[in-house]
Formats: C-alpha cells, sequence, structure tokens
C-alpha cells in the first residue's frame, strides 16, 4: 500500500469516527431517509435549500459501514453552498474521487447510498416540498 491510499484511509477512518454535520433538524427544506436492504447501511439526510435554490445546511444521520459513514460525511462537506443544479451533476466518480482508495463491487452500494439519498432529497423537494412554482 502507498503513502496515498494509506493517507485516504486515514482519512475514511476519520470521517467514520468524526463524521462531519452529523445530527438532525427540525427545520429542514426536506428530509429523506434511505437504506441498503443488502448490508443494512441507512441513511437520514436533512437540508435546508433557500430560495436561490442552494444548500444552507445539511445534516446526516448515517449508520453503517466505515465506507458509507464517511462517504455521507465528505458529501455533506462538498454540498454546503452548492445550487441544486450543481448537485444533480454529481457521480459516482466524484465520489470515488472523495474517497480515494479502490472500492470493491460489493462496497460500491455502500459508497453511492449517500449520494442516492441526496439525488432523492432533491427531486422530493423539487416535486412536492417546494412552493415558490420557479
Amino acid at each position: 500500500m502507498d503513502n496515498t491510499e494509506l493517507m485516504y484511509q486515514e482519512q475514511i477512518l476519520d470521517h467514520y469516527k468524526n463524521p462531519r454535520n452529523f445530527g438532525r433538524m427540525d427545520n429542514a427544506s426536506v428530509h429523506h431517509h434511505e437504506k441498503n436492504p443488502l448490508c443494512g447501511d441507512e441513511i437520514d439526510m436533512f437540508l435546508v435549500i433557500g430560495k436561490n435554490k442552494k444548500i444552507n445546511d445539511v445534516k446526516i444521520n448515517p449508520h453503517g459501514c466505515a465506507i458509507s459513514v464517511a462517504s455521507a460525511s465528505m458529501l455533506s462537506e462538498e454540498i454546503k453552498g452548492k445550487s441544486v443544479e450543481e448537485i444533480e451533476r454529481l457521480k459516482k466518480e466524484n465520489i470515488l474521487e472523495m474517497l480515494g482508495i479502490p472500492i470493491s463491487p460489493v462496497r460500491l452500494k455502500c459508497a453511492l447510498l449517500p449520494l442516492d439519498t441526496l439525488k432523492n432529497s432533491i427531486l422530493i423537494f423539487e416535486r412536492y416540498v417546494r412552493k415558490d412554482g420557479a
């Protein structure tokens, strides 16, 4: 294992043990829960989306393996202040780049659960929550 891979593994463990933006919020524009039935990983995501369609705040409450929790934590840091349009352009490759280590096909669902939850949260907000008609 080279030094770069070791550095990313340490970063993943840090995000797993100390997830950023951890918690819940009562004033969320949208709250969404998803679960990976194959492994039991799950995440609650809370977003505050402003009238400018930017993520003003995010809270996550992930439970699962190190890859899933670290991915949720890293993603929560990445999306603060970003527009809904920027978030809609996020792809699997962006998550894998954030994690920085090779992810096996079995663990890929773990790594992508937070992204799926985020994208579905945005869909729910756009379809059902948003009331300004824009």
